[in-house]
């Protein structure tokens, strides 16, 4: 049995050894943004910063409906609330730190978040509507983050690979929270 092929015979594996010494001293100011980058920067920036207005907007979500979740069987509601939110905090994080990666500024302007986030802030004084909320916006993450991780694609594999990670634990929520409406 012939292995799979893997490299494309027809193009040169790396540019020479001096040619990639002269360029990593040239653009020495990009930081990680090589000419390899094959993604649009620009856009990737916005993307991101779209991202992070999500994932802080997720996080004040869950805080608000762990303080005010209430009633019957609302403590272990409570909790999870305060887990996701500390996990939304986490993935707010890792997209702020690839945007200052990438030469950008992570923007955390309250008076533009909820305007630029894929989710919205819906606060709720039933348990049971909170829970929904919370799913729906997980649910919205999900298919935002699966289409960017597709246009994405190679062109920033290290991009792809956080919004993977996030969209796993998002996958992960949106599970949490039907348990909790099917128990419920």
């Amino acid at each position: 049995m012939q292995e799979p092929e893997t490299m494309n015979p027809a193009q040169p594996f790396l540019s020479d050894i001096e040619t990639l010494r002269a360029k990593a001293r040239e653009q020495m100011d990009r930081g990680p943004v090589t000419s390899a980058y094959g993604a649009d920067l620009d856009r990737v920036l916005e993307v991101l910063n779209q991202s992070l207005a999500t994932e802080i907007v997720c996080v004040l979500r869950y805080r608000q409906h762990h303080f005010a979740a209430s009633g019957l069987n609302a403590g272990p509601v409570a909790a999870e609330f305060l887990e996701h939110a500390n996990e939304e905090q986490q993935h707010a994080d890792l997209f702020a730190a690839r945007i200052v990666q990438l030469g950008g500024v992570p923007d955390l302007n309250p008076q533009t978040l909820t305007g630029r986030s894929h989710s919205q802030y819906v606060t709720s004084h039933e348990l049971r509507a909170m829970i929904e909320e919370d799913l729906i916006a997980e649910r919205i993450a999900i298919a935002a983050y699966t289409e960017i991780i597709a246009w994405l694609g190679d062109g920033d594999p290290t991009t792809r690979r956080i919004f993977e990670e996030v969209l796993a634990t998002e996958e992960e929520h949106a599970e949490d929270m039907l348990s909790l409406l099917e128990q419920g």
